[in-house]
């Protein structure tokens, strides 16, 4: 197959396609940001704050997440905010290619950001106790444990960014189908 052909079959499945494309391109967004966010938090954890992880976190909301030292408290803020950052980034410029207000979508994206972690830990915490309640322990079950409850809050942050967060203002979209209308070879 040519390339220009290759090229064809592939706009022709994202527009097809649209909303399938654009959740591809959320979860690379996502997944990307993730990796980036975890070579920070290993490299901060083992260097940076390595002195602080024996300095106990006295708080029960910080420690129902996980963060039990201030060494893994100031190693996770850090790294959380870069890949979220990342993220924001990312699915507002490339997945979504949002034109609202960027100070709202900061705000609502904010906002989703602390309920997702709070969700998360608490979602971790109960699978964690299920598990242990029956006998659902070890290597494997951690991971099956870990991977669905990353993929949980996929559930809420999708719709979420796409339809909160990352808009696109009516006219932009009203304009794009008038293009296409005018010219539908676009």
């Amino acid at each position: 197959m040519s390339e220009k052909k290759k090229t064809n079959a592939f706009t022709k499945f994202t527009e097809k396609h649209a909303e399938i494309w654009k959740f591809i391109k959320f979860s690379i967004a996502g997944g990307g940001s993730s990796v980036v966010e975890l070579i920070v938090h290993m490299i901060l954890l083992n260097t940076v704050f390595a002195a602080m992880t024996s300095q106990p976190v006295t708080n029960s909301a910080l420690n129902m997440i996980g963060i039990t030292s201030k060494g893994y408290l100031f190693t996770y803020l850090i790294s959380t905010t870069i890949g979220y950052a990342i993220a924001f980034i990312l699915n507002r410029k490339i997945t979504f290619k949002a034109d609202a207000n960027p100070t709202v979508s900061m705000i609502l994206y904010a906002i989703m950001v602390v309920f997702t972690i709070f969700a998360n830990g608490w979602i971790g915490s109960a699978m964690t106790t299920f598990a242990q309640a029956h006998s659902l322990t070890g290597n494997f079950w951690d991971l099956v444990i870990k991977l669905i409850g990353m993929a949980i809050p996929t559930l809420w942050t999708y719709p979420c960014n796409r339809f909160v967060i990352h808009r696109k203002k009516k006219s932009t979209l009203e304009a794009e189908k008038a293009a296409k209308k005018e010219n539908p070879k676009q």
